[in-house]
């Protein structure tokens, strides 16, 4: 009896060890030799694409390499900024003027006694030159404006009313020891020439007859009283200077003063240039 039951046990092993390395369903996968089984991947979903780069507001276009043997292509370059015109360049033409404008301004200047006389047209080429210029030997009765002076009316009235109105009783207060004011000494008035004496760029306002430089005031008495840097000057020469350069500004259109750069350091410079909307530059 022991024996058949160790029998059946043994059977029993040998069929577990038999089936264990079977699979559940199907036959044996056959083994080949050289070859491996390998799992085949699980497919998955299908990979998304990639989203495109954005189109730049301005498109670079692409560079692309010449022949064999050739030269290569200039590098393509934005617009060249325009470079400062020469007088010549500018092609400009001597503005006219209105005969009774100039009829009025005329009038005006002989009832503030200014000594002028008007002169033939002036035209030195390249917009260079007056319509209808005059020449002024005293801005006001007894007042000498040295050397004399050319330019156009408008400047005269304008200098003649600066010096009436704001200069002379700005000097009888910070300089009454020297009397009145016997001359006014002028460094420029027409002249045919680029802005600051350039070699290149616009055209001066002197070049239209439209502006006046002013380089000193010469008294009855006492020393010249002259245009320099004096910002920080607590004289009364100091106040005098910065008064009449401010009250330039209501009777000129442009006033440029000692502080407003190094080519004014030594002089007031004055014009008449007409701006849109009565817009006006006074530094």
């Amino acid at each position: 009896m022991k024996k058949i039951i160790v029998i059946l046990a043994a059977l029993s092993c040998i069929g577990l060890l038999t089936n264990a390395g079977l699979p559940e369903k199907g036959p044996r996968p056959e083994i080949r030799p050289g070859k491996s089984i390998t799992a085949k991947p699980t497919p998955g979903p299908p990979p998304k694409p990639e989203p495109k780069p954005e189109r730049p507001d301005t498109e670079t276009p692409p560079v692309t390499q010449p022949p064999s043997g050739s030269s290569p292509p200039l590098e393509k370059q934005g617009p060249k900024l325009p470079s400062q015109q020469t007088l010549e360049e500018q092609h400009l033409t001597i503005a006219p003027e209105s005969d009774a404008e100039h009829s009025e301004c005329v009038k005006e200047l002989q009832a503030l006694g200014v000594v002028f006389k008007d002169i033939s047209r002036i035209d030195d080429g390249n917009g260079c030159g007056i319509d209808k210029p005059i020449k002024v030997t005293e801005v006001l009765p007894g007042i000498k404006i040295k050397p004399d002076a050319v330019f156009r009316c408008p400047v005269a009235l304008g200098l003649a009313r600066w010096m009436k109105e704001s200069v002379i009783p700005a000097a009888r207060v910070a300089a009454p020891d020297q009397g009145s004011i016997v001359g006014i000494n002028q460094a420029s008035s027409y002249i045919c020439r680029l802005r600051n004496g350039a070699e290149t760029g616009k055209v001066s306002e002197h070049a239209r007859g439209n502006a006046i430089d002013i380089a000193s005031f010469s008294f009855e008495k006492g020393k010249d009283i002259a245009v320099q840097p004096r910002r920080e000057d607590s004289t009364l020469i100091g106040a005098f200077q910065r008064t009449v350069s401010s009250a330039g500004c209501l009777f000129f259109t442009t006033v440029l003063d000692p502080e407003s750069d190094a080519a004014h350091e030594t002089h007031f410079h004055l014009d008449v240039l007409e701006r849109k909307g009565g817009y006006r530059y006074c530094h």
